[in-house]
């Protein structure tokens, strides 16, 4: 039973990963028939359609695509903070010993492919895409090992998931770091300082949601305009929630027994309406709920389902639609060089760094994650839709031909890569089958 609690939440999570991953493909195939469709017109005149406000203090006129990629994307990378800090303080990375295995992974995962990347390009105007093949899509990998159900362990669907968080950590300071410039240091100090703010009251602890969506507009505002990716604003933001209730589990269970008394003892209507004074126990039932709940558990819960099921497929069927009509204006090089590092690099990187740092005695695998775990799991690592999309369109903002070849670069490599994974893990088990030793 106690196994069952604990598992629980975690497949849920699973559960709405892999529903994502569908989403994610279903509206990718719908933005790639749109753009090679009669009406691929009106694909590209939909998202490169101007929305926006224009007042005395600040003037954001955007395309709609952008809106997509700087708002809309703000939320999830909001979510992936939530995670991250969950993840440290009390879940799969809150120790040396948890997060040594996916760490390892991630680290062969991110430098294995940029050297393919870096290896095979051979112009200095494509250089600025070393970081697109190193992020791997959590929904679609999820995705698949869903579909494979009991033929894979759930340790081996956790290593993925912590593995792919730390590869999130990875992309975020990467797009910190080399894909941000111009960056005006009085905007950026104003936005540090709210975050500062922010942190500080969480510290007391105090939290409202209200004044974190309020402050946390104008800290992205800030960030846009002071040359810094904005989505990024959305992770700093995201460690400013309180991972602590207001009131521990005792305290709670009194409360409750208190007020189910009072609703048992209260008069009871005839009517099919409940009583003022049962009225009064409901909302008092609210309250210690609320301050029972965990701020950071119940944002990323109430967050999940809007990021999975909306954000990303809108995300996917804005960016995916590249028109292969216009496959003489597109890079080969580009989409080959992609592909490969997205196949060759995470297939050769993942495993070799894990290997060796088995054979080191750096980490500990669980019994039940085999070799060919290993080798599925590190070829299911080299689909990197989402971030990797993301990526392309910092890098190549300059070049829409080049953003093109990249995109069709990295839903070959993605293909493949699930295809080969996929296939590698179906196969099965045997009990000789060797585990890592």
């Amino acid at each position: 039973m106690i196994k069952k609690i604990i598992l629980t939440p975690f497949q849920k999570f699973i559960k709405i990963e892999s529903l994502s991953g569908v989403l994610l493909l279903a509206t990718t195939i719908i933005a790639l028939i749109w753009a090679n469709s009669p009406y691929a017109d009106s694909y590209q005149e939909l998202w490169q359609y101007k929305v926006g406000i224009s007042t005395p203090f600040v003037e954001l006129q955007k395309p709609l695509i952008l809106w997509v990629n700087d708002g809309l994307m703000a939320i999830f990378f909001f979510l992936i903070g939530l995670e991250i800090k969950r993840e440290f303080l009390i879940g799969e990375l809150n120790s040396m010993k948890k997060i040594a295995f996916p760490l390892v992974g991630a680290v062969g995962g991110m430098l294995v492919p940029v050297l393919f990347y870096l290896l095979l390009n051979d112009n200095p105007e494509t250089l600025k895409g070393w970081g697109i093949p190193m992020a791997t899509d959590i929904a679609f990998s999820l995705a698949v090992l869903n579909v494979l159900g009991s033929r894979v362990p759930l340790s081996l669907k956790i290593f993925l998931t912590a593995f792919a968080i730390v590869d999130d950590i990875g992309a975020v300071l990467v797009i910190a770091i080399f894909y941000s410039s111009d960056i005006d240091l009085t905007l950026i100090s104003s936005a540090l300082a709210l975050l500062a703010a922010l942190y500080f009251i969480a510290y007391k602890g105090y939290y409202s949601k209200y004044l974190i969506t309020g402050i946390g507009v104008v800290i992205w505002t800030l960030f846009l305009k002071a040359g810094i990716h904005p989505t990024l604003a959305g992770i700093l933001l995201a460690f400013s929630v309180p991972v602590r209730q207001k009131v521990d589990t005792p305290e709670f269970i009194d409360n409750l027994v208190s007020i189910t008394d009072k609703i048992k003892d209260a008069k009871i209507s005839e009517d099919p309406v409940l009583t003022k004074e049962q009225i009064e126990e409901i909302d008092n039932l609210e309250y210690w709920t609320d301050k029972y709940q965990s701020p950071l558990q119940r944002l990323e819960h109430d967050l999940h389902g809007w990021v999975a099921y909306f954000i990303i497929p809108i995300f996917a069927l804005a960016n995916a639609g590249v028109a292969f009509s216009s496959a003489d204006g597109l890079d080969l090089s580009v989409m080959s060089n992609i592909a490969i590092a997205l196949i060759a690099g995470n297939s050769i990187g993942i495993p070799t760094v894990v290997f060796l740092a088995k054979k080191l005695k750096f980490i500990e695998v669980p019994e039940d994650i085999s070799i060919r775990h290993i080798l599925g799991v590190a070829f299911l690592a080299g689909i990197g839709f989402t971030m990797s999309i993301f990526i392309a369109s910092l890098a190549f903002k300059a070049s829409p031909m080049f953003i093109d070849s990249a995109k069709v670069g990295i839903l070959i490599g993605s293909f493949i890569s699930a295809i080969i994974g996929f296939t590698i893990l179906r196969w099965n088990s045997s009990k000789s089958e060797e585990h890592l030793a």
